[in-house]
């Protein structure tokens, strides 16, 4: 992999930056959102359910955010060999 190094221009570049600093930011909030009714429903089981409806609710938006950035990534360089 480190034979063919990948180059980016400068635009390439702040856009790749910015997707994945908007990436980072929505997978953390996600995340934060999750653990804050986790820490909640420990001291109220009422709220599991809240946490359950979150949960499914925006796992799907996770896995969206993954797979674009992947897309993304591969089509700015060469692909990854196959495990």
């Amino acid at each position: 992999m480190g034979e063919n190094p990948v180059h980016f221009t400068p635009e390439e570049w702040l856009e790749f930056r910015v997707r994945f600093s908007n990436m980072k930011h929505s997978l953390n909030n996600t995340l934060a959102v999750f653990m804050a009714l986790a820490e909640l429903a420990q001291r109220n089981p009422d709220i599991y359910e809240k946490l359950a409806k979150a949960v499914c609710t925006r796992t799907p938006e996770i896995v969206t955010l993954i797979q674009d950035f992947s897309g993304y990534l591969d089509a700015k360089g060469p692909q990854p060999p196959v495990r």
